[in-house]
């Protein structure tokens, strides 16, 4: 069976091609210009702009998927809120024409779509069915994605993960971790809010967590986060404290001390509960998550 892997030079997508890649799964990549992901293993890639319905139809046509892992998306909050409409083609339309592709080709093919804890609002965490309530356009727009998901008719799994962070390589951009350590190495004072909470997710956990609902053919909404609800403060004092950098450069603020266009929860993060019951997800703490992502590089 063939597994169209989209936004594939993006964090998540590059970590999960390679991951499935190197499980022995057929994998296609896709996404935006050249490939910028290290052959290590076999997979075909091919570059499409998915707001591009004529592309999107004859790439799915041509491939003829069994299951698309849809990965890509604008998944800055900032420029959602400042460039609504090329939000919603780039979250809500690329994956329609996605959806509508792959129903053509087979209406017994599956859909895993990536969404985002930002589909829920204050209180969490949050379990599967927990109301939404997105603060901002970019959860609203990640929201009417997963609706067009659950309308398709196909079979489908929405994944939502929270603050993914991880190993990375040239050609990857950095997750938050790699800001932390890149500014203290030079000396830099930075200012880290402690008054939003997560739950931080180690970018493998998620590709298992992946792996295990393809392998179990479970469809449904799940959780794939961390275990640990922690401040982005939290978060950069675990990262000094493991690298033995100076902590005394990162001052302790809170959210007020910034000028964001966008509200963003205080209390956030998803529980996991669902997803270790029936997938048997199992994520590292996130002190492992640390040192995993740092003696991997």
């Amino acid at each position: 069976m063939k597994i169209l892997i989209t936004g594939a030079n993006g964090f998540l997508g590059q970590h999960l091609t390679l991951f499935l890649a190197e499980k022995g799964y057929n994998i296609i990549a896709c996404s935006r210009g050249a490939c910028r992901i290290p052959e290590r293993f076999h997979f075909e890639y091919f570059p499409v702009e998915l707001t591009d319905k004529i592309a999107v139809n004859a790439l799915v046509r041509n491939i003829s998927p069994g299951i698309i892992i849809h990965t890509a998306a604008n998944s800055k909050p900032d420029d959602c809120h400042i460039n609504r409409e090329a939000c919603l083609q780039q979250n809500v339309e690329a994956t329609k024409n996605l959806l509508q592709s792959l129903k053509a080709v087979s209406t017994k093919a599956k859909f895993i779509y990536i969404s985002t804890d930002f589909i829920f609002g204050e209180n969490g965490p949050h379990s599967e069915d927990a109301t939404t309530d997105p603060l901002n356009f970019y959860g609203e727009s990640k929201l009417m994605a997963e609706q067009c998901v659950k309308e398709s008719g196909l079979s489908y799994a929405i994944v939502r993960p929270v603050f993914i962070y991880g190993p990375v390589w040239d050609g990857v951009r950095h997750t938050f971790l790699q800001w932390v350590k890149n500014s203290l190495e030079h000396g830099k004072a930075i200012k880290v809010v402690s008054d939003q909470t997560r739950t931080p997710t180690f970018v493998k956990d998620i590709c298992k967590g992946i792996k295990a609902i393809i392998d179990s053919e479970q469809t449904g909404d799940f959780h794939l986060a961390g275990k640990d609800l922690l401040s982005p403060y939290d978060m950069a004092i675990a990262v000094a404290s493991f690298l033995n950098l100076n902590a005394a450069l990162i001052e302790n603020v809170t959210s007020e001390s910034f000028k964001e266009p966008v509200q963003r929860a205080k209390r956030s993060g998803l529980r996991i509960d669902k997803a270790k019951q029936l997938l048997q997800y199992d994520p590292v703490d996130f002190a492992k998550g640390v040192e995993l992502t740092f003696n991997n590089q």
